[in-house]
């Protein structure tokens, strides 16, 4: 069974997004999301700067199965990649909710609207088989 710790909110495209101590926001594909893809190859992460809507496409994990695009669970400007993740992107496997972190953001508005709880999501992992 996946992880699904409950202070992070998620979205059904298996962002997680962590709400840090000065407003920002961190953004992570979730536990589920890692197995599900498997051995992590290649990260790209956004540049700081970049402006970006709640969907936007905004990364690429490639693994040994397949590339996926993350997208931006909130709106908001990039202030960091996750730079390590060029060199080390296994992270995502071995921390997806610690250092396997993607980028972090400056979000547009306040709240997290749209966004699902741990238990909303579990229902959304569990319902998917």
């Amino acid at each position: 069974m996946s992880q699904i710790p409950a202070d992070l909110r998620y979205t059904k495209s298996h962002e997680w997004v962590r709400t840090l101590p000065d407003g920002s926001v961190e953004i992570g594909i979730t536990d589920h999301a890692q197995h599900s893809l498997g051995d992590m190859v290649f990260v790209e992460v956004p540049e700081a700067g970049r402006k970006l809507a709640a969907g936007d496409a905004c990364a690429v994990v490639e693994s040994v199965k397949a590339a996926s695009d993350v997208y931006s669970p909130v709106a908001g400007e990039v202030i960091a990649g996750n730079a390590e993740l060029a060199t080390r992107p296994e992270l995502i496997n071995q921390d997806p909710y610690g250092q396997g972190w993607i980028m972090r953001l400056k979000p547009a508005a306040a709240g997290a609207g749209g966004l699902l709880d741990a238990t909303a999501y579990a229902a959304e992992v569990a319902a998917a088989g």
